[in-house]
């Protein structure tokens, strides 16, 4: 007779530091899963067969989930073998696992489709994931895993050029590297990491996390040039002349303005320039480093996705009182519920249905209110399913001596503009095989989506890095025909 499994149906919780303490430092909120809570949350996973597991489909790089998790469960009482058992599936499809356990939102896409989400709470994938890659970075299974893998590399004969140090251009080029390809990324900041360097903050994602993973890149024999602006510094042509490819994922960091009187006052911040200045620069470690920002005591965010969250966040610990003001309703706060219930629990407030129309000064250049229009929702609906509003010519004044403007992202322009590059309303465009209109030339992430998530980029870089393989391996049998 078999044994009728127990099904556990409670979600085991994960530790965090509590909203009064956290909100003082940019410490890590989420402390993660010790490996007793791990295999106790593993535990409950069902077990679904690959080619079936919807987890699997859900997730934009395809990691075999069911896979990783079984060995936190198969190896309990192997806690090292266990991990490095696990981190070598997630590997497969994934570089970058503490990143995306952390900032991944995995409740809209693995998660979202959990078969345990039929009779309890969804098994917390992301959660499991960030514990694998953190007990193996920590105790250095990680490195005994490259060790492994390295010497194993059969080098090609060819190169690639990276335009962009982000989520789709790290990926790119730990695929291509790991197959065997010489892998150079150009990088215009003075760090590499993109997004998960100058727009992430510290208390969700440790910029430690980020070098440790970019340092296995480096490991795997990729090369980083920073302060390198493609386009500037150097042309897509010039990069075609010395590489056999070329992969743009130059990510969205043009931030979007509002042509609203009083745009250029003191105290307006694009979300862009606030979260670059406090993360990449560290300015919340002012003075310890050089780079100071300016927070008032009032602060208003415009605009309530993740990076409004992160915004708004950080500004609340500067110790301003901060209101996030969105045009549309709660329903269509399009950050993750986890990044909204934190904000809500560390006391940053939400206002509704509001429209910044002017921008108030107090006669010497320096910010004061916030003149917004009143919307109003419509029962018909959009193209994205969301209802229309409509302004009711109603407003209300917010004071304010900081604004931070978090209302979207375009495209690198200095890319869009290469000649023979075919562009559509700023976004790159791309075949069915991720090229672009230049031959030798593919494209992936933000630069061809608009402002996306960090996975979604990951796996346009997966997808390029196949796709490139695929075409280079068609030239090298050209050539020695």
């Amino acid at each position: 007779m078999v044994k009728k499994r127990k099904i556990i149906k409670e979600r085991v919780p994960t530790p965090e530091r509590s909203a009064e303490e956290r909100v003082k430092d940019f410490g890590e909120v989420n402390l993660g899963y010790t490996f007793e809570l791990a295999v106790k949350e593993a535990e409950r996973c069902l077990q679904c067969p690959y080619n079936y597991a919807p987890c699997i489909k859900g997730c934009p790089v395809h990691i075999d989930i069911p896979g990783f998790i079984s060995k936190l469960v198969q190896y309990r009482d192997e806690p090292d073998r266990a991990v490095k058992e696990a981190l070598s599936v997630i590997w497969a499809c994934n570089s970058l696992p503490a990143t995306t356990g952390r900032v991944c939102p995995q409740e809209d896409q693995c998660e979202m489709n959990c078969v345990m989400g039929k009779v309890g709470d969804k098994v917390n994938i992301g959660k499991l994931e960030r514990f694998v890659a953190d007990y193996a970075r920590e105790k250095g299974i990680d490195e005994g895993l490259l060790f492994e893998m390295v010497p194993k590399i059969e080098k090609k004969g060819q190169s690639v050029a990276i335009i962009g140090a982000g989520p789709a251009g790290l990926t790119a080029a730990g695929e291509l590297a790991k197959l065997g390809y010489d892998v150079t990324i150009y990088e215009a900041l003075h760090e590499p990491g993109g997004v998960l360097m100058y727009g992430i903050p510290e208390f969700r994602l440790p910029k430690s996390i980020v070098e440790s993973e970019i340092d296995k890149l480096r490991k795997l024999g990729v090369k980083i040039l920073t302060d390198h602006i493609v386009g500037s510094t150097v042309t897509i042509e010039e990069l075609l002349e010395e590489y056999d490819a070329v992969f743009i994922g130059s990510g969205a960091g043009t931030p979007r303005l509002i042509n609203a009187p009083g745009i250029n006052l003191n105290g307006i911040y694009t979300a862009n320039e606030f979260l670059t200045r406090v993360n990449l620069m560290k300015a919340y470690k002012f003075p310890e480093y050089d780079t100071p920002v300016k927070v008032g005591e009032k602060v208003i965010v415009i605009g309530a996705g993740n990076t409004g969250m992160d915004a708004a966040r950080s500004a609340r610990r500067f110790g301003a009182e901060v209101t996030i003001a969105y045009r549309r309703g709660e329903e269509d706060v399009s950050a993750r519920i986890e990044e909204v219930d934190h904000a809500k629990e560390e006391g940053v407030k939400f206002v509704y249905f509001v429209n910044p129309v002017e921008f108030i000064g107090d006669g010497k250049g320096n910010l004061k209110a916030v003149k917004f229009e009143k919307m109003k929702a419509l029962d018909e609906r959009d193209s994205r399913g969301k209802r229309r509003i409509v302004g009711t010519g109603e407003y209300v004044v917010l004071e304010a001596e900081t604004v931070i403007i978090a209302i979207g992202k375009h495209p690198n322009r200095l890319i869009v503009n290469t000649p023979g590059l075919k562009v559509e309303r700023g976004k790159i465009v791309v075949d069915e095989n991720m090229m672009t209109s230049i031959p030798g030339v593919f494209a992936g992430g933000d630069a061809i989506r608009g402002e996306a998530t960090v996975i979604l980029a990951m796996g346009d870089g997966r997808l390029a890095a196949k796709a490139i393989h695929e075409y280079l391996t068609k030239k090298r049998e050209s050539q020695n025909a």
